[in-house]
């Protein structure tokens, strides 16, 4: 049987696959709301069979929204708009629903990338909130640093998001703790200049993160999974590394904590990426291996066969894919046709399935 379709257990989840389509913001909510964009976009990617489909970065704030036009989970309004597609996956697909709940932090209040990115100006500026007051880069926003009481209320965030989460009946939870946003904010020591007790060593830039993962742990079920995507390097000179990632990783499974999706970067504008083919794959098969945890890999991962020889190789238990969903939505099927496998086809797509123009 071909790794990349063997099943796997997570809590009480139960995979039929380790294919997972990842998190990809799309920039197209209406104060914070799905509408038909998302219920197209995930649906649609549904219908190839993957285990896990997560919605984008789902922000628990309106200031925690990296653009005004970004999804999010704090009200009323925006549960409608995710109901009516997680309504469409129960009803006609398998795969299982993920949500991703985030905080932009200092790179929040900017223009989506079509409107020239950067910092949003005019109405669609907001305040800003980080760690310490440095801004991402010349010319963007300065934020105010958090004080004890803005963390409480960040905190507080969180957990009315995962409420709202399990009240829709989303199956998967992961914290969004990478990619420059906030609470990779308060990891790295290039963001992070504290000199409180959430500054300064290891144990203290954790801190908060920690306590972010505690606060929702204790309010999503137990028997439903909890997980973290991490930027596993800042790839600048004296930033957040692979070995604290370790570290991290460590302290996030001693917390219940149930899988580590591991990416890189996002942090700095002075970042040095070497991009190929898998290049982050390294990252999680040593998180898997010293900490003993469920990983995803996540990262130019295109190809069935290096998708197979990632999971049959133990360097990650699934893989995740974003661009590749997004120009091949019937990756499953392929992988199935390369590997062996057998994936979900709906009856109203078993044509195009069993039908193969070279």
């Amino acid at each position: 049987m071909s790794s990349l379709f063997s099943p796997i257990a997570l809590r009480g989840l139960t995979l039929e696959n380790r294919i997972v389509v990842s998190p990809m913001c799309q920039y197209s909510s209406e104060d914070g709301s799905a509408n038909e964009w998302h219920l197209v976009h995930l649906g649609h990617l549904t219908l190839s069979g993957p285990s896990i489909a997560f919605f984008e970065a789902t922000h628990v704030s309106p200031q925690a929204r990296i653009t005004y036009r970004d999804l999010g989970l704090y009200s009323d309004e925006n549960e409608r708009g995710i109901e009516r597609v997680v309504r469409f996956v129960r009803a006609w697909a398998r795969s299982k629903i993920g949500v991703q709940l985030a905080h932009a932090g200092r790179k929040a209040s900017t223009l989506p990338p079509w409107e020239g990115g950067g910092p949003a100006s005019g109405e669609h500026a907001y305040p800003i909130v980080a760690p310490s007051a440095l801004a991402y880069d010349t010319g963007w926003h300065v934020p105010s640093e958090l004080d004890e009481a803005g963390m409480e209320r960040i905190r507080s965030d969180f957990v009315a998001a995962a409420r709202r989460a399990e009240r829709l009946g989303i199956d998967i939870i992961e914290l969004h703790f990478a990619h420059g946003y906030l609470a990779h904010e308060f990891l790295s020591p290039l963001s992070n200049h504290r000199t409180d007790r959430y500054g300064g060593s290891l144990e203290n830039r954790m801190r908060f993160p920690l306590e972010l993962f505690e606060r929702v742990r204790a309010v999503w079920p137990e028997r439903k999974p909890l997980g973290v995507r991490i930027s596993a390097t800042d790839w600048v000179e004296g930033g957040w590394n692979l070995d604290e990632s370790v570290v991290f990783a460590g302290a996030l499974k001693q917390r219940g904590c149930d899988f580590i999706d591991v990416s890189s970067g996002g942090l700095s504008p002075l970042q040095k990426i070497d991009a190929h083919p898998g290049y982050q794959v390294p990252f999680s098969a040593r998180i898997k291996r010293e900490i003993g945890i469920t990983t995803i890999a996540v990262g130019a991962i295109t190809r069935p066969q290096q998708a197979e020889a990632i999971v049959a190789g133990g360097e990650a238990d699934m893989v995740a894919l974003a661009r590749g969903f997004l120009r091949y939505p019937r990756w499953t099927w392929d992988a199935a046709d390369a590997l062996g496998g057998e994936p979900f086809v709906p009856n109203q797509y078993l044509r195009g399935r069993k039908t193969r123009f070279e």
